[in-house]
């Protein structure tokens, strides 16, 4: 049984990376019979906030990716931070420091002027100093040796111990570091994988290094490639959308969102699947190691297999807050018809709500591109199907479509010569499901004032 854990900060909403890295998590405990943590990392008191933190906590509920137990939070748990602290303390593993930050300074300009790495060099170490309120807490790091990580997904990594400086693990205030809680977290909730952004690789060393002090057991790593932009560069608002709640506000499921992370340097033959079948087939072993490129054209696609997925009533619940948004009550006329013929149209269910609008409320303007390339030379064809639609008795697509196919014989054109000024004079542009489906939705009378509408426009 294996136990993850997602540890994110509280100092913003949920962002799209993260849920990746929660949703890896998510899959590896649950493909064991494990469990999946929560730990609410808001020891940044002036940043971290308790809505961005509520944020996290249901957007992955919303997902269906919540933890199993209630998640902790590091700012309730300084006790147990500093009973640790002490156990380093009366083993000899750490000691305290009393470098100020200009010596501390000094010490790096030495180190770089004679080509050195800058790092804090133990000048403390064996001075058996006492707590008081200038000093800090430091382990007291190996130097001879080496650190090895056998990465899940990227193998062996190596780290020279010499390379490593002694980590202070409480600041002068009492305060603990990110690196000291996080060991100390981990081995309270049990944790056995940790999965995370290679963002954190260098972490592993220092984190393993003070797990062997505490007499920790060592934890399996996993480190997931970084999520980029199209252009190769970190992830970022320039790029897409950022935040899980931007996603859902724009109305993609939380099916598409998983599916689509999933993706995102890990790849499977049936692209399109639901979080059980990725439960069933994700292997940590097949992440890549390469950094993982944002495609909103590929996230898009993704979405459109989804919403292909769902039957007709599943689509209108899910679509249901968004025609609410629209202002369109589900007792209108042709309310299911309507979003049957369109559900297609657009890739996410916000932009589908909005595409239905010409079917409930009066036409506001037409498509300026579509007027110049197609109304704007229709005249005569128009005003020709409108005679010919008037005269039609029975009002359905088969006897509808006869009748275009007859428009564009009699002018001799091709179709969309009348299929798209007909699309813009009632859609008020080029998009609609089939034409012949598209005028026995609106019906006859809507469908003739529509086109009689576009004639006058155009005249």
């Amino acid at each position: 049984m294996k136990i993850t854990r997602f540890a994110p900060s509280p100092t913003g909403n949920l962002h799209i990376g993260g849920v990746r890295t929660a949703l890896f998590n998510y899959v590896f405990s649950k493909q064991t019979g494990g469990l999946f943590l929560v730990r609410v990392e808001d020891t940044d008191r002036e940043r971290s906030k308790k809505e961005y933190e509520k944020d996290i906590i249901t957007g992955l509920e919303w997902l269906g990716i919540p933890p199993d137990k209630k998640p902790i939070r590091q700012s309730e748990r300084s006790e147990i931070y500093q009973k640790a602290a002490e156990k380093l303390i009366e083993s000899g593993d750490a000691y305290w420091c009393d470098c100020s930050p200009e010596d501390l300074e000094k010490m790096r300009e030495e180190q770089a002027a004679a080509g050195k790495k800058p790092m804090y060099d133990g000048r403390s170490r064996n001075l058996g100093l006492k707590r008081s309120e200038n000093t800090v807490l430091r382990l007291a790091t190996p130097k001879d040796g080496q650190t090895i990580v056998n990465d899940l997904i990227r193998g062996e990594i190596t780290f020279h111990n010499s390379e490593l400086d002694d980590l202070i693990l409480l600041r002068s205030d009492g305060t603990p570091t990110y690196h000291f809680c996080n060991v100390v977290d981990d081995f309270d909730q049990g944790v056995t994988t940790v999965i995370r952004g290679e963002d954190h690789i260098s972490n592993t060393p220092r984190q393993i290094h003070i797990q062997k002090a505490l007499g920790y057991p060592e934890l399996e790593y996993a480190h997931l490639p970084l999520v980029l932009g199209e252009d190769k560069k970190r992830l970022s608002k320039r790029h897409a959308a950022t935040s899980l709640n931007a996603y859902k506000e724009m109305g993609f499921t939380k099916e598409t969102i998983i599916n689509a992370l999933a993706l995102l340097g890990w790849s499977t033959e049936n692209e399109i699947f639901s979080i059980n079948e990725l439960i069933e087939s994700f292997r940590l072993q097949n992440v890549q190691r390469a950094a993982a490129v944002f495609d909103m054209k590929r996230f898009n696609w993704v979405s459109s297999q989804q919403l292909a997925k769902l039957s007709d009533d599943e689509f209108c619940d899910a679509i249901k807050p968004f025609m609410d948004e629209e202002g369109i009550n589900e007792e209108a006329p042709n309310y299911k018809a309507i979003l049957h013929a369109m559900r297609t149209s657009k890739t996410n269910l916000k932009d589908i709500a909005h595409s239905t609008r010409p079917f409930f409320f009066e036409l506001e303007e037409y498509d300026e591109k579509g007027v110049k390339k197609f109304l704007n030379e229709s005249l005569e064809t128009l005003t020709f199907a409108h005679e010919m639609l008037s005269k039609l008795n029975e009002w359905n697509e088969t006897e509808l479509d006869m009748v275009l196919i007859n428009v564009r014989d009699y002018f001799n054109l091709p179709i969309p010569k009348v299929n798209q000024p007909m699309r813009i004079a009632l859609m008020g542009s080029t998009i609609s499901p089939s034409l012949g489906l598209t005028l026995e939705l609106f019906g006859k009378e809507k469908s003739l004032e529509r086109i009689e509408k576009a004639i006058d426009f155009i005249s």
